[in-house]
C-alpha cells in the first residue's frame, strides 16, 4: 500500500542531460538530421501536449477515452483479478484512472514516465484515490532496459498497458523489438493493452498534426527551446516552421521543423549550419492496419485476444496475451 498523497516514492532513473545532448547532437549530425521525439516531454513539454490533446482536430486522445468509457468494464473483466498494471508513458494518467477503477482488486500500479514533475503529481493523487494498491512510479525512459520495483502483494497477471499510440513513433523493425521487451517483462500469462492509431484517410490524420491553433507547432518548437535553456544553444525560434506531413504509402505522418533561412546555431561549442528550408525531423508516428499490428505483435510470441474500437475505426485498443 502506497499511504497518503505525498508519500509516493519515486524511483528516479531519468535520463542524464548529458543524454539529451549527445542524442541531440548525434541526430543533428546524421543525414538526414533528427530530434529525438522523447525529449518533447519536459515540463512545458508535456504541458502543450495535454493541449493539444484538447483541440477539435487531434481525434486520437478523445477516440481512445470514449473507448474507454465505453468498453473499460469490459476491459477490465477480460484481464481478470489481481493484476499489476504497468504504465508506459500513461501521463497524467487520465485514461489509466478508467481502466483501474473497473479492475478487480489491482495489486499495483507501476507508471514509467519521463516527465517527472508531472509523475509524482499523479501518482500522488492515485495512492490517494486507490489506497489499496500499491502506486510505485518510475521517472525513466522506458526505451531502455528497466528493472521495475517489486510490489508487496504478489499478482495473478503482470499487464503493460502502453497507451496513445505511441508505439507509432517507432521504425517497424523497432516496434518489434520493443513489443519483444515487453512479452519478456510480462511473461508467460501476461498481456498487453495497446493503443494504436489506425490507417484513414490521410486529410484526418494530416489535419490532427497541424492544428489551425498553432499548439502543436510550438510543441514540435519546444525541443529547440529545450536545447536552448537546458544545453545553453542558441536557436532562434522565429526562424523555424513547423509541418506535419503524412506518407500513405508507408503509412506514418511526419513532424518536421523547417529552417526559413540559411543559418547556424551552437550547442556546447559545436556550430551547426542550416540551409533555407532543410528540414530536421522530429517525429515519425505510423499508423497500422489490424492485420499489419497483429501479424507484428505475434512475431513476438503474442496472442491477439480482443479489439476494442471506436464506430468510425479511427483508433484500435489492442489486447494480446503473451504465450511464448
Amino acid at each position: 500500500m502506497s499511504g497518503q498523497a505525498g508519500e509516493v516514492a519515486v524511483l528516479d532513473l531519468a535520463p542524464e542531460t548529458g543524454d539529451f545532448r549527445a542524442e541531440l547532437m548525434d541526430g543533428l549530425t546524421r543525414t538526414p538530421r533528427f530530434l529525438p521525439c522523447k525529449y518533447f516531454y519536459d515540463e512545458i513539454g508535456s504541458e502543450l501536449f495535454l493541449k493539444i490533446c484538447e483541440l477539435p482536430e487531434y481525434y486520437i486522445t478523445r477516440t481512445e477515452l470514449q473507448i474507454l468509457r465505453d468498453y473499460a468494464g469490459e476491459i477490465a473483466a477480460t484481464l481478470g483479478p489481481g493484476v499489476e498494471l504497468i504504465g508506459f508513458g500513461t501521463g497524467a494518467g487520465t485514461k489509466t484512472r478508467l481502466l483501474i477503477s473497473h479492475l478487480e482488486d489491482p495489486v499495483a500500479y507501476i507508471p514509467v514516465d519521463i516527465s517527472k514533475d508531472q509523475l509524482v503529481e499523479s501518482s500522488a493523487t492515485f495512492a490517494r484515490d486507490f489506497p489499496d494498491m500499491d502506486v510505485l512510479p518510475v521517472c525513466a525512459d522506458y526505451l531502455q532496459p528497466l528493472v521495475l520495483p517489486a510490489a508487496l502483494r504478489p499478482a495473478h497477471k503482470r499487464v503493460v498497458y502502453f497507451p496513445g499510440s505511441t508505439i507509432g513513433n517507432f521504425e517497424p523493425r523497432d516496434a518489434e523489438i520493443f513489443l519483444q521487451r515487453i512479452a519478456d517483462i510480462c511473461g508467460r500469462g501476461g498481456a498487453l493493452l495497446i493503443g494504436v492509431d489506425l490507417q484513414k484517410d490521410s486529410a484526418i490524420i494530416e489535419s490532427a498534426y497541424n492544428d489551425s491553433a498553432g499548439v502543436t507547432a510550438r510543441f514540435n518548437l519546444n525541443i529547440l527551446a529545450r536545447a536552448n535553456r537546458e544545453l545553453g544553444a542558441n536557436f532562434d525560434l522565429d526562424l523555424w516552421d513547423h509541418r506535419a506531413i503524412y506518407d500513405a504509402k508507408i503509412g506514418r505522418i511526419e513532424m518536421h521543423l523547417i529552417s526559413k533561412t540559411h543559418q547556424t546555431a551552437n550547442i556546447g561549442g559545436e556550430t551547426f549550419m542550416f540551409g533555407a528550408g532543410e528540414h530536421v525531423v522530429t517525429e515519425f508516428s505510423y499508423k497500422y492496419s489490424v492485420a499489419g499490428f497483429t501479424q507484428m505483435a505475434r512475431s513476438v510470441g503474442m496472442k491477439f485476444e480482443r479489439l476494442w474500437t471506436d464506430q468510425a475505426q479511427l483508433f484500435g485498443l489492442f489486447l494480446f496475451q503473451v504465450v511464448i
